[in-house]
């Protein structure tokens, strides 16, 4: 496998059938070169010959992250990706090989779904990558900041008074920017500073867990219209242990960029894709070559003709939640 070549490809994919090409390529180089996924692989009787379509792919359940070192090919880890989680649990560890693959997939899924990083001011309500050099949420708010080239782009978690008087400039200089952040953090805000966004859009990136408080997605993006004054509040679906994020925008479903996809499987099967019902979320990311590209998750959902949606998490399966770092 051309790695580097592979590695330029994925984010030029078009249509289903090249999706489908580097997909099966990338299995066949992790069923080689990643020790962990080939042992589970081989140990629930796979048939590697007879994998012709990415739908036939073995998907590695993403526990194996908290147990073991995925790691596919020879490079060293530059750095590890942690998840949230609460005092106690054992979380999962996300090595990365090669930072720049991550943040060639952060900058070409923003351009994307939302266009030039450099055309927008990024104000991030999520904990510091200084001080929180592990957690991949982070670390794409810092690439974001860095891309936009202002001086206005930042963390605000802990200067929200700040961030007030900054809204209010690129308000008053009709400049775009995006309000980026943890969803109890943007609530918090939003019920502390009166502010109109005409200019400004807000993706929250999950985080409606506090304790014992939980905020529905629905139920959080209707407070927050009325808090701030605007018609669309987007989100940001993405994991630790994925280098790809799917944005849900405009009201429709979660959308997925070219180089991801995806997948339903049974609840009661977990070898058995089901698109056309409820069941728990399947996840090819061909960014995670050095890695593994393809996950069965613990959080349950739904696909439709728009996208798709997640409902929750699995019975039995452990909390997630990006709030909880905060």
């Amino acid at each position: 496998m051309n790695e580097k070549k592979y590695l330029q490809k994925i984010f030029q994919i078009s249509n289903e059938n090249e999706f489908n090409k580097y997909a099966l390529e990338a299995f066949n180089y992790q069923f080689k070169n990643n020790i962990v996924y080939k042992q589970y692989i081989n140990l629930m009787g796979f048939n590697y010959n007879l994998i012709k379509h990415y739908i036939d792919i073995p998907f590695m359940p993403i526990e194996l992250f908290k147990t073991k070192k995925i790691i596919a090919g020879l490079k060293k880890p530059e750095l590890f990706f942690q998840s949230s989680g609460t005092t106690g649990t054992i979380r999962s560890k996300h090595y990365l090989s090669d930072l720049n693959v991550y943040k060639k997939s952060i900058i070409n899924n923003f351009n994307y779904f939302f266009g030039d990083p450099e055309q927008y001011v990024f104000l991030c309500l999520v904990p510091d990558f200084k001080k929180n050099p592990h957690s991949s949420l982070a670390f794409m708010c810092n690439e974001l900041i860095a891309k936009s080239q202002s001086t206005d782009s930042g963390f605000y978690i802990k200067k929200k008074s700040i961030l007030s008087k900054k809204i209010n400039y690129l308000e008053k200089n009709k400049k775009k920017f995006i309000l980026f952040g943890l969803g109890f953090e943007i609530l918090e805000f939003g019920l502390e500073y009166n502010v109109s966004l005409n200019f400004g859009t807000i993706i929250e990136t999950g985080g409606v867990k506090r304790g014992s408080q939980i905020i529905i997605r629905e139920d959080l993006h209707n407070r927050l219209k009325k808090l701030f004054k605007t018609k669309n509040i987007f989100s940001e679906y993405g994991m630790a242990e994925l280098l790809s994020q799917s944005y849900f925008i405009n009201k429709k479903k979660f959308q997925t960029p070219p180089w991801k996809k995806v997948l339903i499987r049974d609840k009661t099967n977990p070898l058995k894709i089901i698109n056309d019902k409820r069941g728990c979320v399947n996840i090819i990311d061909l960014a995670n070559i050095y890695s593994c590209c393809f996950i069965a998750t613990n959080d349950s959902g739904s696909i439709h003709k728009d996208g798709f949606d997640i409902l929750g998490r699995s019975q039995n399966s452990s909390i997630r939640g990006c709030n909880l770092m905060v």
